[in-house]
Formats: structure tokens, sequence, C-alpha cells
């Protein structure tokens, strides 16, 4: 267990091809699979790994995500000791970059016990424990160790991510960019294990030089004078940046083996609860290969979809391949083939509204007085 570990959520990630999901949330609390949120994957990876000091660092539109998290209470981070650490700062800058943040809070790193750091985004999305990386790291002596994945399918998916070079001794040698034009690559997962002195260092130097933006770029443009290594993570994973790949991870989730390696193989997969009622199937209302969420009622028919909370399906309403978030109405007559569908949403009746398999259509989230 990694007591002696703190972790960090770097929250900068980019959002150019998901903004009609995060004009009012940042990617972190982007529902997922009905009634998760997408920084519910590694926070719970961190808390079953045996992490009890979590910082996140977050700059923009986190309402949704300081009300999500609360005080850490379902992954046990509501502690006297050590525990669950929000730090959000606003600036003049349309955004903060994550050197500003964390200068701002130096104080929380160097009064922190734990002698290593893991730093990780939120939108990879897996279920990791990590121990075992934590124990190569260690063994390895290398200054820094970067989680990675290997892909066979590199033209397709993981687009714009960091992509990695290494040798047979694993050490990294050059950080590049998934431009679509190889299947085999190897992807950065953006998680990256340390030595709290070293994170100090990196910190203060690119305060006094001006010379990055982000830890992760400090690093990548650096490995030539760390010494980088690579762990390789061998189970599913997928990178929530943009709505295609959000949309191809929700209807991943109506596999079985999938959902199974996703929520239960390395641990819980925890979220806040709302202690609601059950979902509520009227007569003549037909659902197959979908997830279905607490406090809906439903009517229609529904196939490969992932229904949210507080849903309403009204009679004659078809819905194939959605993605409806909490407290929508789908009223009667409607036809929907491959759409998301955001918060407080009221689609009126007999719309039929159709996207592609690869790019659905995406209503935007409504605000309700």
């Amino acid at each position: 267990m990694l007591k002696n570990y703190i972790g960090m959520l770097m929250l900068n990630e980019k959002e150019d091809n998901i903004k009609s999901l995060t004009k009012s949330r940042p990617i972190a609390s982007i529902p997922i699979g009905g009634r998760y949120r997408i920084i519910d994957f590694v926070l719970s990876n961190m808390v079953n790994s045996g992490i009890h000091n979590i910082g996140i660092f977050t700059n923009t539109k986190s309402r949704s995500l300081v009300d999500h998290v609360g005080s850490g209470k379902p992954w046990d981070l509501d502690r006297k000791l050590n525990g669950l650490f929000l730090f959000n700062l606003t600036s003049e800058r349309s955004q903060l970059r994550d050197i500003d943040v964390l200068s701002g809070n130096m104080e929380y790193i160097y009064r922190t016990k734990q002698e290593y750091v893991i730093i990780s985004s939120s939108y990879m999305i897996c279920n990791m424990n990590y121990n075992e990386a934590a124990k190569y790291h260690e063994e390895s002596g290398s200054d820094i160790t970067l989680i990675y994945k290997k892909t066979n399918n590199g033209k397709k998916h993981y687009v714009d991510c960091n992509t990695l070079y290494i040798n047979e001794d694993n050490r990294v040698l050059s950080i590049g960019k998934n431009i679509g034009a190889e299947e085999k690559l190897n992807i950065s997962m953006e998680m990256f294990i340390m030595k709290k002195t070293t994170l100090i260092d990196i910190v203060n130097s690119c305060i006094q030089t001006g010379s990055y933006n982000s830890i992760k770029t400090a690093i990548y443009n650096e490995v030539s004078k760390f010494n980088v290594n690579a762990y390789e993570f061998k189970g599913y994973l997928q990178c929530i940046n943009s709505i295609q790949n959000y949309y191809k991870a929700s209807m991943d989730m109506l596999n079985a083996k999938t959902t199974k390696e996703l929520y239960f193989n390395n641990g819980l997969i925890y979220t806040k609860s709302k202690d609601e009622a059950p979902t509520k199937y009227f007569n003549g209302s037909e659902v197959n290969n979908c997830l279905i969420s607490n406090g809906c009622i439903l009517k229609g028919k529904i196939e490969k979809s992932v229904i949210s909370r507080r849903v309403t399906v009204e009679e004659g309403a078809v819905l194939k391949n959605c993605i409806i978030f909490q407290n929508c109405e789908i009223k009667k007559g409607c036809k929907l083939t491959n759409v998301i569908i955001d918060k407080n949403t009221v689609i009126s009746e007999n719309t039929v509204l159709e996207g592609d398999g690869e790019f659905p259509v995406v209503i935007e989230k409504k605000f309700r007085a």
C-alpha cells in the first residue's frame, strides 16, 4: 500500500474537441456510465492503491466538481490526517497554467510528510492499481517513471495523445504526439511517479526560468536531462479528450467484459451516492443492453444506451445508441439514434434526431430556474 505517496490531479486538460460538454464543467466532472463522473476513476485508483493524501488542482468552472467530490467521503478521504484537498485559483488569464496553480500552493507540497508523488490527469479512464508501477519506479532508481499503454490502433484511437519512444531498457528517449499516421504506438497516460523533492525542483526551475507552462511539458521537453523510465499498463484505457472518444468509451461500457474490467478488476470505482428510488419500468417499455441509473421513469423502447438518474422516457419514444444525462425528459413519439443529451433537457414530442456511429449529435446542457 502506497502510504508514502501523495496523489496530485492536474485538471488543465485540453478541451478543444469536447467543448460542447465542458462549457459549464471541467472534463473531470463530465458524467459517464450513468451515475459516475470521469474523475471517479483516477480517484478510486489512488485510494485503492493506498494513497490517502490527494490534492486536486483545478482552475476553471469547478462548481460541479466541488459539488461532486465534496469532502471526499465516497472515497474514504474525509479524514483528520491527510484526506482530500482542492486547490482552485482564479486569474485574469482565461486559463491558469498548472505551474501557476502549483507555485501558489507550494505550502501544501512542503508540509506533506510523504516522500513520493503520483501526478495524473483525470481524462485517462482505466482501473489500475499503482502498487506495481510504484515498486518498479523505486527499484529502477529513475528520476521519473511515466506510465504508458501500447496500442495497435493508433490511427483511429488516442489521436492528439502524447506518444513515447523508448529503448529496450524502458528508458524514454523522446515524446511526440499521435497524429493518426501509425498504428503501433506507446501512448502516454499522463501519469508520473517521482520523489517529492524532484517535483519541487521542477516547479522551482519553471518559475525561475519561465521556460515551461506545465509540469508535463517540463518533463517531456527535458527527458535528456532526467532519467525517465516507462512502465507499461496492460488493461483497458480510453482518453476522454473528444466527443468521439467519450461516445466510444460510453458504448464500450455496454460490453460486460469491459464493464467488469473497468469497474471491478483492480478494486471498485466509487462515486457520490444519491440514495434515490429505483427506476420504474412501465408495462410496454422495452430495455435491451443498457446501463440504467436510479430514479428513472421508463415507458418507451431503449436499446444500447446509457441512461443517467431521473430521466423520463415517455411511451412511444425510441432510443438507440444514446447517452442521456440526468433530469432529461424524452417526450412521446421521439426517435433518437446516436445522440448525447446533456442535463435538464426536454426533447419535444415526435422529435427525430439521428447522428453517426462515430460522430453523435450533441444537445448541450439546459439550465432550469
